[in-house]
């Protein structure tokens, strides 16, 4: 009895910090906020190394890592960080840099973190997708996630049902959104598209994806993710989506730091497809807001730390994320300066939907400048 209430009364408190917390954002940003619609996309392991300086000069000519230096020199080489940043990742750096805000460029002072302490995939998702970092989440097993995500949570109110919606290349995700449980539809792996009514494009994927040859026996190629993910959108126009793209961590626990830069740069493309699609469509134009981000950082020295992370890899806590949408004010090529955690994603994407977020646990606060201009540098 002691333990129920000792529960209930930790869920309410929760539930009555985050409401205080988001009824102080602006009065203006809450009345004017327009986002009906939040698409959640990860990059798992992106170093923010290369989305802000681009490619790492100690790596792109290391013959031990790039098969061809020559060709990808010429594919991704520029003499400054500037134009290697725009020619690895354009629509980052010419549309969301420009239009919205990008979080962790840590030359420009602006800091992200994890919070959790393993510093690897599950235990980053369950901090951005739960709001809150959880020692019992200590691995990458298979193992559905007691937590409740932000996608389950918003599948639980009547305005989301049937409006939330997983596309991921690695085959854990099924347990990190805990599907039997949120009832959150997932595709991910090496599963194809499901239904009655399949579209053109889903019946080629699921013909196509069984017989092209992969590099991962748990990790498909994003590719497949992204159009069974923009297939979905097109048919179903989710309001709450989430895809994670995983190309780039396992060619770099591979080694192939010049399949990781091709990986990141198609990734890149893809958002770019997304926010097209978007800005194109009536129900989605100037109502959708687009949150970024990845699970963990890499290591730079020694060199072949690049290729891992975990507790005993320095720097492999750093992370990024890039925010765009019709209620960010835009940044114009800055980063945002100050000190920001995982555990901020999933309340801020709660309130810009509005969504009535309990988290089990203490979780980050919004991300206060994606929703308010400010020259404070204080990291909220």
């Amino acid at each position: 009895m002691s333990f129920y209430l000792t529960t209930s009364f930790t869920q309410r408190l929760c539930c009555i910090i985050f409401l205080l917390t988001f009824a102080y954002l602006p009065i203006s940003a809450q009345q004017g906020a327009q986002t009906e619609n939040v698409f959640l996309i990860t990059l798992d392991g992106l170093r923010w190394q290369e989305l802000f300086s681009g490619a790492d000069p100690l790596l792109i000519t290391h013959e031990k890592y790039v098969s061809d230096t020559a060709e990808l020199k010429a594919l991704f080489w520029k003499e400054s960080s500037e134009e290697r940043k725009d020619v690895l990742m354009p629509f980052f750096h010419q549309v969301i840099a420009q239009e919205g805000q990008l979080y962790g460029n840590r030359e420009e002072n602006s800091l992200a973190n994890l919070t959790n302490t393993f510093w690897f995939s599950y235990p980053g998702y369950n901090e951005i997708l739960s709001g809150f970092g959880d020692e019992r989440i200590d691995s990458n097993a298979k193992k559905p996630n007691p937590n409740r995500t932000i996608l389950e949570y918003a599948n639980a109110e009547k305005d989301f049902k049937n409006k939330v919606a997983t596309f991921a290349s690695w085959d854990v995700f099924p347990y990190i959104i805990n599907e039997e449980r949120s009832g959150v539809p997932v595709n991910a792996g090496y599963e194809n598209a499901s239904g009655k009514s399949l579209s053109v494009m889903e019946k080629a994927l699921n013909t196509l994806q069984p017989i092209v040859p992969g590099h991962w026996s748990t990790v498909r190629m994003d590719a497949f993710t992204h159009y069974y993910a923009l297939e979905h959108l097109k048919k179903h126009k989710p309001r709450l989506l989430y895809i994670a793209y995983g190309e780039t961590d396992d060619f770099a626990h591979d080694g192939k730091y010049d399949e990781y830069l091709k990986a990141a740069h198609r990734t890149d493309q893809f958002i770019k497809d997304l926010w097209e699609y978007v800005q194109s469509d009536k129900q989605y134009r100037d109502k959708t807001t687009f949150i970024i981000t990845t699970d963990h950082g890499r290591g730079t020295q020694p060199i072949d730390t690049w290729r891992s992370h975990g507790e005993d890899i320095k720097g492999a806590d750093q992370v990024w994320y890039a925010i765009i949408g019709p209620d960010t004010p835009a940044m114009n090529g800055k980063a945002v300066e100050g000190q920001f955690y995982s555990n901020q994603v999933a309340p801020t994407v709660a309130a810009f939907l509005k969504l009535n977020y309990q988290p089990e646990k203490p979780s980050g606060k919004p991300i206060y400048k994606a929703f308010q201009p400010t020259n404070t540098k204080v990291g909220e």
